[in-house]
């Protein structure tokens, strides 16, 4: 099971990544655009997923994705089950989310630094 303490650890390694706490939620944003926040239990991490492809997602893995609330479906977003999400598929997530939100020049020098292998 993932934790928030988990995502953390990914997350403070990504340039221009900042930690919040609003209105009692953990967020993640790049300057004021949210990439990953918790739901207020901590059971639910939602994440920038591009439009077009979150049906797909979802349809991959029911049991681990789904939609958000009605008003959020206006947004790039998905939700994750965070006791159905490993740890390197957290990873994967948060740092495509992650790179939604920055440069390409940012992205592609971090992503050149840090393949793997």
């Amino acid at each position: 099971m993932v934790t928030i303490d988990d995502v953390r650890r990914v997350a403070r390694d990504l340039p221009r990544s900042q930690e919040h706490l609003i209105r009692d939620r953990v967020k993640f944003r790049v300057g004021q655009i949210v990439y990953v926040a918790f739901s207020r239990d901590e059971t639910e991490m939602g994440f920038g997923y591009p439009k077009e492809e979150r049906d797909a997602l979802i349809a991959s893995d029911p049991e681990t994705f789904h939609l958000p609330r009605p008003s959020d479906l206006r947004f790039r977003w998905v939700e994750a089950w965070l006791e159905r999400l490993t740890v390197e598929r957290m990873t994967e997530l948060v740092i495509d989310a992650w790179a939604m939100t920055v440069p390409k020049k940012v992205w592609t020098a971090y992503m050149e630094t840090h393949r793997p292998g």
